[in-house]
């Protein structure tokens, strides 16, 4: 629906990564998008990754209304093996879906955790599935589920679960460069005092609020007393809030908002972080856990990540999704310092292990070729 990346987030993220490593594989890519967040430069970079871009006018951003070109969009379904449409609640992957049925070609579907009727816009979603987003799914090929507990979602909308292949987010370690964070933490007057990292959209789904109270609950705590809280991401929606909060609790010169950070900037931000906390009420497979895993980044999250196995590894911490959970964590991972480097490398090499990009497109390809003949 977008490849913003101010404001994708991990969808946008997935995208271009897979969309990379299918060209790296030998193969063309098409994305097509709308125009938002879409700047000259981040273009060129897309072509010399090798990606052809389409993008569709925005007629109403709110939404991600596109202007509709169905000569476009048939040409470019026409011209394809196999068609991905990702995420959900989209008025482009309803487009499209039009030419796939009217021309005949295959097609999965990656909701990337969207299926879920969460959040705001309830109305409009049930409205959607109703008229369009239901078929979309019963009707694919295949369907990409990110993380096995995105199986159940399949299901509740009636899809045949013999269709639904689990492809994990991934990481690509040729991105993040090395660093020491020392820039980051003077850029913000942090100094040599730990540090506790969010990174993702002051957005309600993704928790932000849950992780301020739960620091500024224990925030006198002896383990707590010297830790910075910083929160690195574009506003969703909450940023007021967090402010206001901030201003109300005592804590105010140690919690700190960066706004959105990206490329260099954000592989500092992991290395210059004692631990990454990510406090999200639902999320199908956080892609910032795996960032933080290459760097060697511990990780403090919720159970609605879609990413236990950080607990598995010893990587980190999984607690219930509540502020009371996160102050346990909080509490757990502050009170044990010389154990957050250990838990850094173990998740390390999980990461590299498991979760790269390439090995995610090996994935897609077999499940192309497959549902092509």
């Amino acid at each position: 629906m977008s490849l913003d990346p101010v404001t994708g987030g991990g969808t946008v993220e997935r995208t271009l990564q897979i969309s990379r490593a299918l060209v790296r594989a030998g193969h063309k890519c098409t994305i097509l998008t709308i125009d938002t967040g879409l700047s000259p430069n981040y273009l060129q970079q897309c072509t010399l990754w090798g990606l052809s871009v389409f993008a569709l006018p925005s007629l109403w951003k709110r939404f991600y209304i596109p202007k509709p070109s169905q000569h476009l969009i048939g040409k470019l379904v026409a011209s394809a093996d196999v068609v991905q449409l990702m995420c959900h609640w989209t008025l482009i992957n309803a487009l499209v879906y039009r030419a796939v049925t009217q021309l005949g070609k295959p097609y999965t579907v990656c909701p990337a955790g969207a299926l879920s009727v969460f959040g705001r816009s309830k109305v409009l979603k049930k409205s959607y599935n109703h008229l369009i987003g239901r078929e979309i799914i019963l009707h694919a090929n295949g369907c990409v589920a990110i993380s096995p507990n995105e199986i159940e979602q399949f299901k509740s909308y009636g899809a045949n679960l013999d269709k639904v292949v689990v492809i994990p987010n991934g990481v690509n370690p040729d991105d993040y460069s090395e660093s020491d964070g020392k820039k980051f933490r003077a850029r913000y007057e942090i100094g040599d005092s730990p540090m506790i990292l969010f990174l993702g959209r002051l957005n309600f789904i993704k928790g932000p609020d849950m992780l301020l109270e739960a620091f500024c609950r224990c925030s006198q705590d002896e383990s707590m007393k010297t830790y910075h809280l910083v929160f690195a991401g574009p506003d969703g929606g909450m940023l007021n809030e967090l402010r206001r909060m901030v201003d109300t609790s005592g804590v105010k010169n140690r919690v700190h908002f960066t706004g959105h950070i990206g490329g260099p900037e954000k592989y500092e931000a992991y290395r210059a972080a004692d631990f990454l906390a990510i406090p999200s009420r639902q999320e199908a497979m956080s892609i910032v856990v795996l960032e933080a895993g290459i760097t060697g980044t511990p990780v403090l999250m919720t159970d609605q990540c879609g990413f236990d196995d950080v607990a598995v590894v010893a990587g980190g911490m999984v607690v219930v999704a509540s502020v009371e959970g996160l102050q346990k964590g909080l509490l757990s991972m502050t009170g044990n310092p010389e154990r957050l480097e250990i838990m850094g490398q173990d998740l390390r090499e999980f990461t590299c292990e498991h979760f790269l990009w390439d090995h995610a497109a090996s994935r897609y390809l077999e499940l192309f070729s497959r549902i092509m003949h």
